[in-house]
């Protein structure tokens, strides 16, 4: 089964957590993938994930840039897996697809949004009901994480 993580931001944003562990991810070998739930999402992403700091950038590509296969993130809001990533990050109340294909799955959503919360709880139990490892992470005041569940 696929082990499913959820990330409650309380103290950084997405733009700020996302590089990080994507950069991570991409350490372990794994390419990635990353589906919101907009267009206008997947813009905001792919232009941060270029100039996110400026000694370095996450090389990534987005539908409208093509070669996704070659690509180490992939950026979307379908169900695809084009570049047989291992793991996948659902932001902004992306719909998953099937996520048994994948080593992990990682739901980021933001604490101070009700509407963001009720998504992840209802996301909880379905995957757990299909029987995937599910934990809760929240974060800490200084911007680590802390296993809640």
């Amino acid at each position: 089964m696929t082990e499913i993580l959820f990330y409650h931001l309380t103290e950084r944003t997405l733009e700020q957590v996302l590089p990080g562990l994507l950069e991570k991810s991409l350490e372990r070998g794994w390419r990635a993938v990353v589906q919101a739930g907009s267009d206008e999402r997947v813009e905001a992403l792919d232009t941060h994930l270029w100039v996110w700091r400026e000694e370095s950038f996450l090389a990534h590509s987005a539908q409208r840039d093509g070669m996704e296969a070659h690509q180490p993130v992939w950026l979307t809001t379908d169900g695809d897996n084009p570049n047989g990533a291992k793991i996948r990050f659902l932001v902004d109340g992306a719909m998953p697809p099937d996520l048994s294909g994948y080593d992990r799955a990682v739901y980021l959503f933001d604490g101070h949004d009700n509407a963001s919360v009720e998504h992840a709880r209802a996301r909880w139990k379905a995957e757990k009901s299909a029987g995937h490892e599910v934990t809760y992470w929240q974060q800490k005041p200084n911007g680590g994480w802390e296993k809640k569940a």
